[in-house]
C-alpha cells in the first residue's frame, strides 16, 4: 500500500455530492490522489482503473469479478460507502487478496432510530388512531385498562445484528423486557433464559431465547436478521400463529423474512398490527391489502440513511481509506468467511 493511494470512484453519480460533501472531499484530497470527475458508474475509465489502488464504491457498483480485476492490476482495497457488498464483491476479490470494507455500521444507526420510533408509535396504536381521527372518531380519551404504550412491553428482537444490538441498547431506558433470538448470538453477550423461560436480562440488556419462545412471549416483534436461504419466511404462518392477539410486527430488515400472505391474513383479521419498511414483493402491488389496512403502516424502504444522513456513509468510507493509507486495519472490514451469513 502507498501512503497516498490512487482512489477511483464507483458511486451513484447523482449522490456523489451527498455522500462526499466538501469537508469529506478535503479529507480525501489530503489522503489520496483522485479525480472527482472520474466515476465508473458514469462511464468506463480504463486508464484510471489501471492505476487504482482503492475503489470507492456505492449502490449500483459494477460487479468486481475476474474480468474487472484484469483491468485493475494494482487494486488492493474495495471500500463500500453503503451496506451490503454482496451485490458487487465476488470470490475473485478475496482470491486476489484485496481488502473489503463496508459502511454498514454507519447505516445501522438510522435503521435502529427508525425502529425505535416505530416501536414507540406502534405501542401507542398511533397509526390506527390517526386514521380513526380522519374518520371523525375522537380517540384521545383514556380507556380503563387500555393495553397501549411501550412501558411494560415485552419486545422481541429477531437477530442480534448491528441494528438489533443498537435497538436493544436504545430500549434500555424504556422500561421494557427485551428478548433476543439469534442462533449465532454470543452467549457471553446474552444470557440464556433459565428453564421455563423468563429471567432477568443478561449482558447486552436482553434475554436469549429460541424464536418460538420469543414469538409466544412478545408484545412487539422487530426483525433484524439477514436474508439468507435459511431465514426465508423466518416468521412463517406457524410462528405468526404463536404471537399473542394484539401483537405488533416490525420489519426493517428484508421482506422475505416474513410470510407476507400469512401476515396479511392476521392483520386483515385485526389480530396483529404491522410496521413494514420492507416487503415481499417490494414494492407491494398498489391493490395489496397491507397498503390500506388501518392497523398497518408500510413505508418505502426509508429506514436506512436518507438525505443528509448519506454523509454518514461517506465519512465512514473516507475514514477507512485514511486507515488504509496509514497501514491500519479497516474498521468496516468484511471477511470472506463472514459473507455467507451477512445481509
Amino acid at each position: 500500500m502507498s501512503d497516498h493511494p490512487a482512489v477511483v470512484l464507483a458511486l451513484p453519480p447523482d449522490l456523489v455530492g451527498d455522500l462526499l460533501p466538501a469537508d469529506l472531499r478535503a479529507r480525501l484530497d489530503r489522503t489520496a490522489t483522485w479525480d472527482p470527475a472520474v466515476n465508473l458508474q458514469a462511464g468506463p475509465a480504463p486508464a484510471a482503473l489501471a492505476r487504482a489502488e482503492v475503489l470507492l464504491t456505492g449502490w449500483g457498483c459494477p460487479t468486481i469479478d475476474a474480468e474487472f480485476l484484469a483491468g485493475a492490476p494494482r487494486l488492493r482495497a474495495v471500500v463500500h460507502a453503503a451496506g451490503s457488498v454482496k451485490g458487487h464483491v465476488t470470490d475473485a476479490v478475496y482470491a486476489a487478496g484485496i481488502l473489503v470494507s463496508s459502511a454498514a455500521e454507519a447505516n445501522a444507526r438510522p435503521v435502529a432510530e427508525y425502529t425505535l420510533a416505530a416501536l414507540v408509535l406502534a405501542a401507542k396504536r398511533a397509526f390506527g388512531a390517526a386514521r380513526d381521527l380522519r374518520n371523525g372518531h375522537d380517540g384521545h380519551r383514556h380507556a380503563p385498562g387500555e393495553a397501549t404504550g411501550l412501558t411494560g412491553c415485552v419486545v422481541g428482537v429477531v437477530g442480534a445484528s448491528r441494528v438489533g444490538r443498537l435497538v436493544i441498547a436504545m430500549l434500555a431506558d424504556y422500561g421494557v423486557e427485551v428478548l433476543v433470538a439469534d442462533p449465532y448470538a454470543d452467549p457471553a453477550e446474552f444470557r440464556a433464559a433459565p428453564p421455563g423461560g423468563g429471567g432477568a436480562a443478561g449482558g447486552g440488556g436482553a434475554t436469549l431465547v429460541d424464536l418460538d419462545t420469543l414469538c409466544r412471549r412478545s408484545d412487539i416483534v422487530t426483525v433484524h436478521a439477514p436474508s439468507l436461504p435459511e431465514t426465508h419466511h423466518l416468521l412463517d404462518a406457524r410462528r405468526l400463529d404463536l404471537l399473542r392477539d394484539g401483537a405488533v410486527v416490525i420489519n426493517t430488515a428484508r421482506g422475505a423474512l416474513i410470510d407476507t400472505a400469512a401476515l396479511t391474513r392476521h392483520c386483515a383479521a385485526g389480530r396483529l398490527d404491522a410496521v413494514l419498511d420492507v416487503t415481499d414483493p417490494e414494492p407491494l402491488p398498489l391493490d395489496h391489502p397491507l397498503l390500506v389496512l388501518p392497523n398497518v403502516l408500510v413505508t418505502p424502504h426509508i429506514a436506512g440513511v436518507r438525505g443528509r444522513e448519506l454523509r454518514l456513509l461517506g465519512a465512514y468510507a473516507v475514514a477507512d481509506i485514511e486507515r488504509y493509507a496509514a497501514g491500519l486495519p479497516l474498521r468496516g472490514a468484511v471477511r470472506h468467511a463472514d459473507l455467507a451469513r451477512m445481509a
